[in-house]
């Protein structure tokens, strides 16, 4: 917070001569009259000299009664200071969590349903490789009180160790909602506004690669960032799936990544490809074609994309663990293939719109209206399937509130479409 640079009072001494005491009632008006020119020419003086005072140092004058800023009071300061310190033992709190495997850590800095949701992204964190997460530097901005709720801006950069060795470092604008309960500030929410923007050309942000949602996806039917559809229950060596790239509104900053894929809900591994969309929120946006093997970060690939394209992926097992990975912009022509070794547990398939993560965080989804999907299909054990046939379930997108953000509709007569809508 700041403040302005409180004035000194400038106003000069009173430099008229003394009034003498008047001879008689009749004489009084006349020498009060005279007295309050005198003062008159007094302050007259005293603001020139404040004038020239103001001229010859650059400092602004203003009239007594508001020319002293106020500076931040005992009470204010304190409220600023157990803020930050809130935000600094959350992120302490969630390091600790994630290292030992007990989320309690977490509920002294958090509400009730801020505290469901870290536990829920460090289960994602785990889920997708990552095997330890820390914080490198943090940076905070000014912090605004109204009442019981406040809300400070940070600068984080984080470092994540994932299962093969390697490290994902990212650093994003976090802004921190916070409620005072009984006394105490606790963190209410926490998102990451600039995650969407980035990226520069045709990279992919740092740290926003597509995580699982994984374990607990069958049970209810719904994740925190996956919309549409998955099948399990035996071997998939074979996925494949063509969408229409959405063009979401660019009002509101946020991301969509669109893919289809092997493993990952009943298990940590994942091969998936597909594209995504970045909105700005400032009328900007970026697309591009990506690939991933977790727990290794996506990758951006050579394929261009545009909104109102239709792109067609498809992944297929070649044998001794070579998985060729194809691509096609049906719109453009142009292709995309590669073929990578990869360890899959082959235990599902899945068809998917989805809200990516950012570090530790999953970015806002866009308003990616209405998505696509057509010619949904798989190999399992071996035989050729619809998403229908493939024993696929559909899947809703769902908040901390258990509120629908994304929905997938009911597959089309052919067992192999479907469309997923922006709640």
């Amino acid at each position: 917070m700041s403040a302005e640079m409180p004035v000194s009072d400038t106003t000069p001494p009173d430099q008229t001569a003394p009034i003498p005491p008047a001879p008689a009632p009749a004489t009084t008006a006349g020498v009060s009259r005279a007295a309050v020119l005198v003062v008159v020419i007094a302050l007259l003086v005293g603001a020139l000299a404040g004038g020239a005072l103001a001229s010859a140092t650059g400092l602004r004058v203003l009239p007594a009664a508001i020319g002293r800023a106020v500076a931040p009071t005992a009470r204010t300061r304190d409220a600023d200071a157990a803020i930050i310190d809130t935000v600094r033992r959350a992120n302490d709190a969630q390091v600790q969590a994630f290292s030992s495997g007990d989320p309690s850590a977490m509920r002294a800095t958090a509400t009730a349903q801020h505290y469901d949701e870290m536990v829920r992204i460090n289960d994602d964190l785990r889920n997708s490789g990552v095997t330890s997460i820390q914080l490198v530097s943090v940076r905070f901005g000014a912090v605004t009180v109204n009442g019981s709720t406040a809300q400070v801006a940070t600068t984080e950069t984080w470092r994540s160790m994932l299962a093969d060795g390697t490290t994902d470092v990212s650093t994003d604008r976090n802004d921190y909602t916070l409620v005072l309960q009984n006394g105490t500030w606790l963190v209410d929410n926490d998102v990451q506004p600039d995650s969407a923007s980035s990226g520069t050309g045709g990279t992919t942000p740092p740290g926003s690669r597509p995580i699982p949602q994984g374990q607990g996806i069958g049970a209810r039917d719904t994740s925190s960032n996956w919309s549409g559809y998955a099948a399990t229950g035996g071997t998939f060596t074979s996925v494949s799936g063509t969408w229409i790239v959405p063009q979401p509104s660019g009002t509101t900053s946020g991301v969509d990544a669109t893919w289809v894929g092997i493993g990952g809900m009943t298990s940590t591994d994942l091969i998936q490809a597909g594209t995504q969309t970045m909105v700005s929120g400032r009328g900007g946006a970026q697309y591009e074609a990506w690939i991933e093997l977790l727990p290794r970060s996506s990758q951006p690939v050579p394929l261009s994309v545009s909104p109102g394209d239709t792109v067609t992926v498809s992944i297929t097992q070649q044998g001794d663990g070579r998985w060729l990975i194809a691509m096609r912009n049906d719109t453009t022509g142009r292709t995309y293939s590669t073929t990578v070794t990869y360890a899959s547990s082959t235990s599902s398939a899945e068809w998917i719109q989805e809200a990516p993560s950012a570090g530790r965080r999953v970015i806002p989804l866009d308003d990616f209206g209405t998505l696509q999907f057509t010619k949904g299909s798989a190999v399992k054990d071996g035989k050729s399937a619809s998403i229908r046939d493939a024993g696929g379930r559909a899947i809703t997108m769902i908040d901390r509130t258990g509120r629908a953000l994304a929905r997938p509709s009911a597959l089309g007569p052919d067992g192999a479409s479907f469309t997923v809508t922006r709640a």
